[in-house]
């Protein structure tokens, strides 16, 4: 097997595509967290009075005039709440029905229409807040489960794409747009709130993911055999290296598919890190604003940086894992449990730490970042390990458990925000607590029972072997 390479070949053009289509989708969901604070009318965020007053306060900023025409709506606490969550809603809904169709008909056609369809309903949320706070729950609710195909179907593209050796190369570029998108949407929506008017954080992020809609739909293809450009000797290359892979049977084996350990030890492990990820994601601009009396709002780079480092750590990750395997002769699985243990098990104990640290906010927002950026090792863990156990159901096992991940986003901040009614240190140690034990569950509960294999019911002939 004579490696393609990388420069300028269809399956990098891929990653690259992908890439910028994750970008916008992550961009597309987190613009309305910052818009939000522009949406409301001042006195009616302003909550009692409950910042702890532990700390001394940082910020001395005097507030300059700016931009203000955009329209504002009296939302409570609770609305806000609502309307943050959503598109969580919507987002659990389409994963398993996505990971399907995506092996029925392809996941090119769905990711296209996945962004499309979100960046259609982005344009569309100033209408729907005009029109009211159900109409604009509505179509959150609508960006989430447009959203919610998108992950399957990239798996999906990929179990025919991605050469077994350079999966986590591949994935980890394609999926690292996510991460990029944050870093960049959190303080550029923050710009263009502060100098133009909150609606254009709609319009700009939602216009770009139509034109890169177009993009996808001309230069993609669902399978290297279908693809237009692509060179004899990678599309030989890619096809060989998967010959025993894929199956081609058409039914999906859902008994065995559920019954497979392997497979709960993905789902363990990447509800665990969702727990941490959403926790922090919701509420890290509250902990610094009531606790550490910093506001996050005004500094939009230091709310980006644990996403940054997460991004590099991603990219550089994928990297190291596959050269782990292929130069190093490292088996799958342990590549597999040595960035799970490492992206879980790091990140717990600095999220710990940044509950005993006191006033020193620098020291927080390092923590924060230093417990984020580690967990970026977990893309090269458990997250692309549904392409090692079965590569033809790719998608459908990464719906299975991006819904169970789906429900940390709901339930976490949630159960965060009871714990925290007085907003003292102790509660808020608390929250850490709880985030850390559940990643080193998770970070254990992988290394027990991962596999690296192929899993039998996830070969053609399966059904043979039985009789």
């Amino acid at each position: 097997l004579v490696s393609v390479p990388a420069c300028c070949s269809a399956r990098y053009n891929l990653a690259l595509l992908a890439f910028f289509g994750f970008f916008l989708l992550y961009a597309l969901r987190v613009n309305l967290s910052v818009a939000l604070v522009d949406m409301v009318e001042p006195n009616t965020s302003l909550a009692k009075n409950t910042t702890s007053n532990v700390c001394p306060e940082h910020s001395s900023t005097i507030n300059v005039p700016r931009n203000t025409t955009g329209e504002k709506y009296s939302w409570d606490a609770d609305t806000q709440g609502w309307i943050l969550g959503s598109f969580f809603y919507g987002y659990i809904i389409t994963q398993i029905p996505g990971g399907y169709l995506a092996s029925k008909i392809g996941g090119k056609l769905l990711l296209g229409f996945g962004v499309f369809s979100t960046s259609v309903f982005t344009l569309l949320t100033p209408l729907a807040a005009n029109l009211g706070v159900g109409y604009l729950i509505a179509v959150r609710a609508l960006e989430g489960l447009g959203e919610g195909v998108t992950f399957p179907a990239m798996h999906s593209m990929w179990s025919s794409w991605a050469p077994p050796l350079e999966r986590s190369k591949l994935l980890s570029i394609s999926y690292a747009g996510a991460q990029l998108g944050t870093v960049v949407s959190l303080p550029l929506s923050g710009l263009i709130c502060y100098y133009m008017n909150w609606v254009y954080v709609f319009y700009i992020f939602g216009a770009l993911g139509v034109l890169w809609f177009f993009f996808w739909m001309w230069l993609v293809s669902d399978t290297p055999e279908t693809h237009r450009s692509i060179s004899h000797a990678e599309r030989e290359y890619i096809l060989s290296s998967l010959k025993y892979q894929l199956s081609t049977q058409k039914s999906v084996p859902w008994r065995p598919m559920l019954e497979s350990l392997p497979l709960w030890a993905i789902v363990v492990a990447h509800f665990s890190y969702n727990w941490t990820f959403y926790t922090l994601l919701t509420l890290l601009p509250t902990y610094m604003k009531e606790i550490l009396r910093f506001d996050a709002q005004e500094n939009g780079f230091l709310s980006a940086l644990p996403y940054f480092g997460c991004w590099l750590c991603i990219i550089l990750s994928g990297q190291i894992a596959d050269y782990l395997r292929e130069k190093q002769n490292f088996s799958t699985v342990c590549v597999r449990k040595y960035f799970c243990l490492k992206g879980m098990i790091g990140p717990a104990v600095f999220l710990v730490a940044a509950g005993f640290i006191g006033c020193n906010y620098a020291l927080a927002v390092a923590f924060v970042t230093i417990s984020t950026t580690l967990g970026g090792f977990c893309t090269s863990g458990y997250s692309i390990n549904h392409l090692d156990i079965a590569p033809s159901y790719a998608g459908i096992l990464l719906g299975i458990t991006n819904s169970f991940a789906t429900i940390p986003g709901m339930v976490g901040p949630v159960i965060a925000k009871n714990l925290t009614h007085n907003n003292t240190v102790e509660e808020w140690q608390t929250v850490f607590y709880i985030a850390a034990s559940i990643n080193l569950f998770g970070a254990i509960f992988f290394a027990l029972f991962a596999s690296g294999e192929v899993q039998d019911w996830a070969v053609s002939g399966y059904h043979l072997h039985r009789n």
